[in-house]
């Protein structure tokens, strides 16, 4: 992750930067650069995302692998039985319980509704 992020900025460093009188700028000139995004909402979305990260950590590795792998890899469940090599009805189990736990540490924050 951190070579990407070096290699990144390496790439950036190399572009060439233009400079444009704001007269010949397109449309609605600098304002249009801005971002579209609320910053409140970004930060309201960025606080949420730590929040289910350390809900993540909460849970037991068993759980926090079956959750990830479906939830946010979007293996099926046959997928992670042949990964994991445990039962399909484990799996289902096991990601019914995680959801759960993640609800009950999620909701009294309101991150979860």
């Amino acid at each position: 992750m951190y070579n990407l992020f070096v290699d990144e900025q390496r790439r950036f460093a190399r572009r060439r930067m233009q400079t444009v009188e704001e007269g010949f700028l397109p449309g609605d000139g600098l304002e249009g650069f801005a971002g579209t995004d609320n910053p409140e909402q970004d930060q309201q979305r960025l606080d949420q995302l730590r929040q289910l990260d350390a809900a993540l950590a909460q849970l037991s590795d068993e759980h926090r692998i079956i959750v990830l792998l479906h939830d946010t890899e979007g293996y099926k469940l046959e997928e992670i039985h042949e990964l994991i090599g445990i039962p399909v009805g484990t799996v289902k189990s096991r990601l019914h319980r995680a959801r759960a736990r993640l609800r009950e540490i999620l909701a009294p924050s309101g991150t979860f509704s």
